[in-house]
């Protein structure tokens, strides 16, 4: 099968062996995947990846011996995996599709447990399904945070993370800003309801600021918006290190929690039901044979979400 393969910081397109489902994986064929910014960060040495990465995505289900029903269904995936059915995310031992241990979705095949897959449903495009992944990890601030509607909450970064994150929390806060650099990006919230600021144009104190964005420099940023006794919420996974005054933290007691992966199950019930629109965020779909133009696409300041639509045969 056709592969994206990640080496000492190059990319390359290669022939890779088809995977061999263990009997309680699911054998899924690959229809699109998205490349994330946790992808451009391995490529910069990020974890000294080494592998085929990818790890949104949404794919047809050719064989599970142990879930039969699930065989020609569209699914996503946990990308977590242990050594059984449960929450994973923090599981001894785990691997983490196309991060740590398992091969990704920037393939034509790849397997996973079938407890691990969740059925598409049916009104939900593959473009849509492919945001389930990083939708999930949005919304896991609001299941990690009790959030009341009153209060004033930031997020930080109008990446494609950042944006997803207010059309999330919009729901639980309706008051929550966006601030970001880039008024076509804080558009796209705008139009599904959420306020936006420019940065520099916002001050604080606000109760609770998500850091979404992407940059070693954001808890910083973060620290100037949230007042004492406040929380922060940490998303970004960057390859260069954070400088944190711990001093400040401990004199203002404030509380830093670091919030990653989330529910894939309340993901794609929030698209199904049109809770969250995330089309505003394709900016390209590419054919496989261009993935490599995919992720320079990708990696542009400023890029939204890249696409790859993976061919159908061998």
């Amino acid at each position: 099968m056709k592969a994206v393969r990640i080496s000492e910081g190059s990319l390359r397109l290669t022939d890779a062996p088809m995977p061999c489902p263990e009997t309680h994986e699911a054998l899924i064929r690959v229809l699109m995947a998205g490349i994330c910014n946790t992808d451009l960060e391995l490529l910069k040495g990020y974890m000294n990846f080494s592998g085929i990465p990818g790890h949104e995505f949404v794919g047809l289900v050719e064989s599970a011996p142990s879930r039969p029903e699930l065989v020609g269904r569209r699914v996503v995936g946990d990308i977590n995996i242990g050594s059984g059915p449960g929450d994973n995310r923090h599981a001894p031992g785990r691997t983490v599709l196309g991060i740590l241990g398992k091969d990704g979705a920037f393939a034509q095949y790849l397997t996973l447990p079938v407890w691990n897959c969740h059925i598409v449903p049916d009104n939900v495009n593959d473009q849509t399904a492919v945001f389930a992944e990083p939708l999930a990890a949005a919304l896991e601030v609001g299941q990690q945070v009790h959030l009341r509607a009153g209060d004033r909450v930031a997020v930080l970064g109008d990446g494609k993370l950042g944006v997803l994150i207010a059309l999330a929390l919009r729901h639980l806060c309706p008051g929550v800003v966006l601030v970001g650099k880039h008024q076509d990006k804080l558009a796209i919230a705008a139009a599904q309801g959420v306020r936006t600021a420019l940065a520099g144009d916002i001050s604080g104190p606000f109760d609770v600021v998500v850091e979404a964005t992407g940059r070693p420099e954001g808890i910083t940023s973060a620290m100037a918006l949230v007042r004492d006794e406040g929380v922060i919420v940490l998303k970004s996974t960057t390859e260069a290190a954070s400088c944190l005054d711990i001093s400040r933290i401990v004199v203002r007691e404030i509380t830093l929690i670091g919030s990653r992966c989330g529910d894939t199950a309340l993901a794609l019930n929030h698209l199904s039901h049109g809770l969250v629109d995330p089309s505003g965020l394709v900016e390209a779909v590419l054919p496989f044979e261009d993935v490599e133009e995919a992720f320079r696409l990708a990696a542009r300041p400023g890029a939204r979400k890249v696409l790859v639509r993976m061919p159908s045969t061998l």
